[in-house]
């Protein structure tokens, strides 16, 4: 997937350089020195950043050519207003991890601290990744994790201890017992890591409550699909809205609690089978560009359209409404659909405060010079529904709050107790639980979640930003 290759430079300047070049050749015969690899990829980096940067005119100075290519790229951002951008060493890895394809054990994990009372950090699974090392040693979502490689967490070395996870290691965890309601120490397990394609279509389900019929899907990321199959994700994902469709569904749940992001192709194809009635005439969201870029009639008024799918389930939705399950890993392209939604129904959000990204990225390789690897995710552009509204850099607030590690243990994802699903249910049923909640305090330390390369990614793979000189 290539999207860019950058020959920064208009007719104008074309012909300044080669009268300029010209007469310094009258003057000497002396060689052009070569520049050194870092100059290459950094002379690169300033040509892509001065063309597409969202914030142009306040990106930084740079600091020398000779830097290394990652400091040199951090030196030009407009930081702290920039979270965003970024810098990797290999662009076809990049491409790789947007697409769910990584070298990991397969488990996914949020953190917490013990107890107010010591230091020791535990870790939750949160999911474990079909085919995956994990899955094959039997673990599973609400497993505790205390120690890595017979090492305890704590406060001072969980984030070093946790670097461990990406080779073979081994972990020491507890189970949660129902019948005695505490954890159990388990028999440590060795793991291993390998290649995994990640799909992220997690989960569906269809609950029958009373006379609602509810549709629930659980979705990690935005992937189309991933080599040698580009629309696999997408196909599955429709293939989901058709059975809902054939079922009957009157109410569906979005489950975004762990979606950090991804393509926007394939959040206009999500988008496009929830929107009731919209057709391609329809705008889902609106591109806005730096000031150089939104110089060029074709970037001016850039708009996404929805698209017209039979697998649309719009019309039969009561009360023209949609459930989202959200948290504060609910990023990015998770947060456009939110947004791009609102104009045309109700959105109902159910668990934590979003992440708060109304902004965009391509991804970018160096085409000329086969000796740079690096790629770059700079943001580029700002996202804006139908309205004109793109109001959530702090993040959309949910309509009901929840915080799934305030419960004893996490429940199965689709199991109609788990939490924020339940939370969820009552809404849509209007019958609260008779089971009283056990609430806990634990306070969200972090999760692997936000250490993924596509976590907090709104990669543009539609618009093409090679504009006519």
């Amino acid at each position: 997937m290539k999207y860019l290759s950058y020959n920064k430079a208009g007719l104008a300047l074309v012909f300044g350089a080669l009268i300029f070049l010209n007469a310094c050749k009258d003057k000497t015969d002396d060689p052009v020195p070569e520049l050194s690899a870092n100059a290459k990829v950094n002379t690169w980096i300033q040509e892509v950043m001065d063309e597409v940067y969202l914030w142009l005119d306040d990106m930084r100075n740079p600091i020398s050519l000779e830097s290394d290519p990652e400091d040199y790229f951090e030196s030009l951002l407009f930081r702290p207003t920039d979270r965003f951008s970024v810098i990797y060493p290999d662009y076809q890895e990049l491409i790789n991890s947007l697409s769910g394809v990584s070298k990991e054990a397969g488990y996914e994990i949020t953190l917490a601290r013990e107890s107010s009372t010591n230091n020791n950090v535990i870790a939750f699974i949160t999911y474990t990744k079909k085919g995956s090392p994990a899955e094959t040693a039997g673990l599973k979502r609400g497993d505790l994790i205390t120690h890595i490689n017979g090492v305890r967490m704590t406060l001072d070395n969980y984030q070093e201890i946790l670097g461990q996870r990406s080779e073979a290691h081994s972990i020491s965890y507890l189970r949660y017992n129902e019948s005695s309601s505490n954890y159990v120490a388990q028999t440590p397990v060795d793991l291993t890591t390998s290649v995994l394609s990640e799909d992220p279509n997690f989960l569906d389900s269809i609950y029958t409550i009373g006379n609602q019929k509810i549709g629930y899907v659980v979705y990690h990321f935005f992937a189309p699909g991933i080599e040698g199959q580009a629309t696999r994700y997408d196909d599955e994902m429709d293939a989901v809205f058709a059975k809902f469709k054939a079922e009957g569904i009157n109410h569906l749940i979005l489950d975004f609690r762990y979606n950090g992001g991804g393509y926007q192709s394939s959040a206009v194809n999500l988008a496009s089978l929830i929107a009731p009635n919209v057709t391609n005439d329809d705008v889902f969201t609106k591109i806005k560009y730096n000031s150089y870029l939104m110089g060029f009639d074709q970037l001016k008024n850039v708009q996404i359209k929805f698209e017209s799918k039979p697998q649309n389930l719009g019309p039969i939705l009561s009360g023209n409404k949609v459930y989202i399950i959200t948290s504060s890993r609910t990023a990015s392209a998770s947060e456009l659909i939110i947004n791009g939604l609102r104009p045309y129904m109700e959105v109902f959000m159910v668990g934590g405060l979003t992440y708060g990204k109304n902004v965009g990225s391509i991804a970018i390789e160096d085409e000329e010079n086969p000796s740079n690897k690096y790629g770059l995710l700079p943001i580029v552009s700002q996202s804006f529904n139908k309205n004109d509204q793109s109001d959530y850099a702090s993040g959309f607030q949910p309509n009901i709050q929840g915080n799934e590690l305030s419960q004893p243990t996490l429940l199965p994802l689709g199991d109609t107790n788990e939490f924020l699903l339940k939370l969820t249910l009552e809404q849509i049923t209007g019958t609260p639980s008779p089971d009283r909640i056990q609430m806990i305090e634990r306070i969200d330390m972090g999760s692997s979640i936000e250490k993924q390369t596509r976590f907090g990614r709104l990669i543009d793979d539609q618009t093409n930003l090679k504009v006519k000189h």
